[in-house]
């Protein structure tokens, strides 16, 4: 086979990020929790934050205020408000959209059709008792996530060629010259010396120059 310029050509490894979404375990479906947690886990999951809280109708309508003025929503947040739900933290690649696909359609009935192996096809009632939430989106996962837990940052982890990248343009050419300096040193401890001179090295560290120090008259 005659090579060509193309065969030259490398392809660019996609950046994949690491994702955050909300999951919860609506009031219906509360006693499965574990068993629901379990097979977010297994579905490659990590569970970062959990928490069991009893929602009051305030909080619910904050949480759904996207909703207000629409039809269902008095009876929505009835039912979000009659008892306790878990709210999950959950992270891996592409998370929002992949556990949205796991839970299935909003409509149990139409979930129960379209695709009878998801979860609310398989833990939901009826179309608004329908056992569990998604994030639809960025937006609204850094929105409910906080509303939950406030003190959370949000953030896609870069992981893949973006993390390859990102270490080897800001972590790898410091870290190379302290690496170089404890061979020369030998220093009976190496970790601690090496963290010592990082702090002392950071080339983000933060300087005061010029500093005036106005005597008391």
């Amino acid at each position: 086979m005659s090579s060509t310029a193309d065969d030259n050509i490398k392809m660019e490894a996609p950046h994949i990020y690491v994702e955050q979404t909300l999951a919860i375990v609506k009031p219906d479906c509360i006693h499965k929790a574990e068993e629901i947690e379990d097979i977010i886990l297994r579905s490659g999951f990590a569970v970062l934050k959990k928490r069991r809280v009893h929602l009051t109708p305030e909080q619910a309508s904050d949480f759904y205020a996207e909703h207000y003025g629409k039809l269902f929503f008095p009876s929505l947040v009835a039912y979000m408000s009659s008892g306790p739900v878990v709210a999950l933290v959950i992270s891996r690649d592409r998370a929002i959209s992949y556990w949205r696909e796991l839970i299935g359609p909003t409509n149990t009935y139409k979930a129960r059709q379209t695709h009878p192996d998801c979860l609310r096809s398989l833990y939901g009632t009826d179309d608004q008792r329908n056992a569990l939430h998604g994030s639809d989106g960025f937006s609204s996962s850094q929105r409910e996530i906080r509303f939950f837990f406030p003190d959370s940052i949000v953030e896609p982890i870069a992981v893949g060629q973006a993390a390859k990248d990102y270490l080897s343009k800001v972590v790898n050419p410091t870290l190379l010259k302290g690496l170089t300096a404890v061979c020369k040193q030998k220093p009976r401890d190496p970790l601690v010396w090496l963290a010592d001179w990082l702090l002392e090295n950071n080339p983000n560290k933060p300087s005061v120059k010029d500093l005036i120090v106005q005597e008391p008259e």
